[in-house]
C-alpha cells in the first residue's frame, strides 16, 4: 500500500520529500549561469563587435541592444550564481536565450556545415531555455540568497 506524508508550510521539506537536493539546484545553478557570466564580460568587453553582429541581423538599435545584451548575460548570469530572484531572472534568461537563438541561430535559413553549425547551437539553447525553465519551477533551493528569505505560516 502507498503511503503520502503532507509537509505543512515547511519548502525544505517538501523539496526533500520530492527528492530535489539543495546542493545539486546549487551546482546547477552555476553550471547553468556560467555561460552567460562569460559571454556577459566578452560582449562587454568588445561592445562594438556585438554591436556589429547584432546590426548585421537587421535588428534596430544595435549599440543599445548590445549593452543590454552585456548587461543581461552579466547582471543575470551572477544573480543565478548568488540565487537571488531566481525564478524571474530564470525567466527573463530564457525567454532572452530563446529570442537569441531565433535571431542568431536561424538554422533553417542555411545551408551544409553552416546550418548543422547552427542547428546545434539553436538545440543547445533549447535546453538551455529547459534548464532555466525548471529552474523557475524549483527555485534556488537553500543555499542562496533567495534560500533563507522564504516565509513560512506560523503553526495554528
Amino acid at each position: 500500500m502507498a503511503t503520502t506524508t503532507v509537509y505543512a508550510n515547511n519548502d525544505a521539506e517538501l523539496r526533500k520529500a520530492a527528492g530535489v537536493s539543495d546542493g545539486l539546484l546549487t551546482v546547477g545553478r552555476i553550471a547553468l549561469a556560467l555561460i552567460f557570466v562569460m559571454s556577459g564580460i566578452e560582449k562587454a568587453m568588445g561592445i562594438g563587435a556585438t554591436a556589429q553582429m547584432i546590426g548585421s541581423k537587421g535588428l534596430p538599435a544595435p549599440m543599445a541592444l548590445a549593452y543590454a545584451a552585456a548587461a543581461l548575460e552579466l547582471i543575470g548570469g551572477v544573480l543565478i550564481v548568488i540565487g537571488w530572484q531566481t525564478r524571474i531572472v530564470a525567466l527573463a534568461l530564457a525567454v532572452f536565450t530563446a529570442i537569441a537563438s531565433f535571431f542568431f541561430h536561424d538554422f533553417w535559413h542555411m545551408s551544409g556545415p553552416e546550418q548543422t553549425n547552427n542547428m546545434i547551437q539553436f538545440m543547445k539553447n533549447v535546453s538551455i531555455i529547459g534548464g532555466f525553465l525548471m529552474l523557475a519551477a524549483a527555485g534556488a533551493g537553500r543555499f542562496s540568497v533567495d534560500g533563507p528569505c522564504t516565509v513560512h505560516a506560523k503553526k495554528a
